[in-house]
């Protein structure tokens, strides 16, 4: 933390500007030494300077010319010291500043060090850290918006609140516990506890539940059309697409590998992927393409099976059906259009018939992956959920010591076993914004961010 940090925060490659940007106690007198323009240790705060970069001490050699913002502590993003240059975009001459700040008394930052330092300095909890990197990957509207309700920090106002409750019940049993003499304090009765207890894990099972749907919004859908060879996957991924992304041919195997792409069902993104036709065949290179179809079936959140509603049902239909009877999925009769010869087993209900050569064939289809996934409801919804995997086991496992704190008060179990309980889920509340934490814990969360956030 004593280090002065430095990294290229732009991406490499062709561009107009490039920023390379230090933070920690020398930066302002690293950048300093190679500058001619303005004295920047003399200049103010949270202000642009322009001038000249050189690449030694006597300002001979030219390296570029630059913009460069000086911000000192502590109302700055790390509450350090921080410099940001604004170079020529290029490879070249980005790289040529990094190694000049490296060569001189500054590190190279680790992957999301700069957000690491701003969170270590207290000026942003662990929720607003992981917000920022949502912000840096979302790929939908829904996604960014998810993500900067983060930043705003109401969901982190919300888990407070929780622990601010649960600080305030745990103080009034110590005080009965500790001092049961006194008769001018607060008797916490079991109705007390029962009803604070009843209400937070109301409203923690409440805030799960939508933030496992936002897991939607943020990472999309993966979605894996199966079916045997000649049913119309690929047509039916093309028509999804709106572009002809897979090769449609009347010979049954021509798919022979998972074909991919991406569409956006009310701002919600779905991986859509076409795979290999489910059958039995001496073709090996075909074996593996069906044996991918299979893997995918195993990791998909949807599974749009087809069938042809043109044709009996098969052998190799009734396969897929059971091989995709535990999974979440949408069965699709096919080809519509023509005359239909498929006959369904009396439990298979809540079939969706399509075809691709109708402007609006597969309609029914969207229609039915948004009632699936409650995509009208996610998107209309406040976005004040958890975000990630993390932030939501920590809410289910401060939701399990409620329940476990409730049964042990139904058991009539003494208070203060009762109070273990609580405990547990005021930790588990403080791991998710970062109140409490391991040094672990926050080194692998930060190393997955970008170099130079």
């Amino acid at each position: 933390m004593d280090d002065t940090i430095v990294a290229i925060s732009t991406a490499l490659g062709i561009g107009a500007i490039s920023i390379v940007r230090l933070s920690g106690p020398k930066s302002i007198e690293i950048v300093n030494k190679f500058f001619k323009g303005k004295d920047l240790t003399k200049v103010p705060s949270h202000t642009i300077n322009y001038g000249y970069l050189y690449l030694n001490n006597e300002k001979t050699e030219l390296l570029d010319e630059v913009l460069v913002s000086i911000m000192k502590a502590p109302k700055t993003y790390t509450t350090e010291d921080i410099v940001e240059i604004n170079c020529h975009g290029g490879i070249i001459t980005t790289n040529k500043i990094l190694e000049l700040m490296l060569t001189n008394g500054a590190r190279l930052a680790a992957p999301g060090e700069f957000t690491k330092r701003a969170f270590l300095n207290g000026r942003i909890d662990l929720i607003k850290s992981e917000s920022i990197m949502d912000i840096i990957e979302s790929k939908s509207e829904e996604a960014r918006k998810l993500a900067l309700s983060g930043l705003t920090g109401r969901t982190s106002e919300l888990i407070r609140n929780f622990r601010d409750r649960l600080k305030n019940l745990l103080s009034q049993i110590e005080v009965n516990i500790d001092y049961p003499e006194y008769y001018d304090i607060e008797v916490v009765t079991e109705e007390t506890i029962k009803k604070e207890i009843t209400d937070m894990k109301q409203k923690l099972e409440y805030l799960v539940k939508l933030s496992e749907d936002s897991m939607t919004i943020k990472n999309g859908i993966k979605t894996v059309i199966v079916g045997k060879p000649n049913v119309g996957k690929s047509s039916i991924l093309n028509k999804l697409l709106d572009k002809e992304k897979a090769i449609v041919s009347d010979i049954a195997g021509t798919t022979r590998d998972i074909v991919e792409g991406e569409i956006y069902l009310d701002g919600i993104l779905l991986n859509v992927i076409d795979t290999a036709g489910i059958r039995n065949s001496e073709d090996i290179i075909e074996q593996i393409g069906v044996k991918k179809s299979i893997d995918m079936i195993n990791e998909a959140d949807l599974v749009i099976v087809v069938l042809n509603g043109n044709d009996i049902l098969t052998e190799e239909d009734n396969e897929i059906l059971e091989k995709t009877k535990d999974k979440q999925r949408i069965i699709v009769v096919n080809k519509s259009d023509l005359t239909k010869n498929i006959i369904l087993p009396n439990d298979i209900k809540d079939v969706i018939y399509t075809n691709t050569t109708e402007l609006n064939g597969i309609e029914n289809l969207k229609l039915e992956i948004k009632k699936l996934f409650n995509l009208e409801k996610i998107k209309t919804t406040d976005y004040t959920y958890l975000t990630n995997a993390r932030q939501i086991s920590l809410a289910k496992r401060a939701y399990e010591s409620l329940l476990e704190a409730e049964k042990a008060l139904l058991k009539g179990q003494p208070v203060d076993i009762i109070e273990i309980d609580l405990k547990d889920c005021f930790e588990n509340l403080g791991e998710i914004i970062g109140e409490t934490y391991s040094e672990e814990i926050i080194d692998n969360l930060f190393e997955n961010f970008c170099v130079g956030k």
